[in-house]
């Protein structure tokens, strides 16, 4: 692959994630302002979610900033932004149940999400060293050839990470749009809403996946060229 083709790629990668980001933000906002029909918070629909699936030992809390839900694993908490803990919206609903399909995954022992657990700490340790490495390796490819070959292993690590959270994040969202639909807490009006919100959330993993490969490749080939 040329490299004029790979910066191509890497410019649309960042359109690409510009819009996403932007659409994602506009679905959030406005479906914010659309009452579900359940009427319940963001927490209260997460701990009906878990104790629908047997899952007594997990706390919902509140954590501050906007879209900063997530679950961990580490101390068993499903972690909401305010906006989702005390929302009644369609988006709160979307959100709450999404991070909980996480919790659900876990409890099942999903594959993906397994193989994502695995890679945490390497990846960690990866992001936490892989620019330098590169650039060291760039700067010294005559002298240590083999340097910027051990970042282009550490950058593929995280670029497999990207990939392989791409399913887990896809089977939560699926795992919330059919629980929310069958808890009554969205209806067919509403429901379409769900869809679109979690939607434009994956797209972000999406775009963040070709980025990644994108820059792998990238690096490959100023390995090969300076080989």
């Amino acid at each position: 692959m040329s490299t004029g083709l790979i910066w191509l790629i890497m410019i649309a990668v960042m359109v690409g994630s510009f819009i996403v980001q932007q659409m994602l933000n506009s679905r959030f906002e406005k479906y914010s302002k659309i009452g579900n029909p359940g009427g319940l918070t963001g927490a209260e629909i997460a701990q009906k979610m878990l104790l629908d699936h047997g899952i007594k030992d997990v706390r919902i809390v509140s954590v501050e900033g906007k879209l900063t839900d997530h679950f961990n694993p580490a101390t068993a908490t499903v972690n909401l932004s305010h906006d989702v803990y005390y929302g009644r919206s369609v988006a709160a609903a979307a959100v709450a149940a999404h991070e909980c399909g996480h919790v659900v995954q876990h409890s099942e022992g999903y594959a993906p999400l397994r193989m994502r657990s695995a890679l945490v700490p390497v990846v960690s340790f990866a992001s936490s060293i892989v620019q330098w490495v590169l650039l060291a390796g760039i700067l010294l490819i005559n002298a240590f050839p083999g340097l910027l070959w051990f970042g282009i292993a550490l950058f593929a690590m995280t670029t497999l990470f990207s990939f392989i959270t791409l399913p887990v994040e896809i089977n939560a969202s699926a795992r919330a749009v059919a629980w929310l639909e069958n808890a009554g807490v969205t209806d067919a009006g509403t429901r379409p809403m769900a869809v679109d919100a979690l939607k434009w959330a994956a797209y972000t993993y999406v775009i963040a996946a070709i980025g990644s490969l994108a820059t792998l490749i990238y690096y490959i080939s100023v390995a090969n060229r300076r080989n």
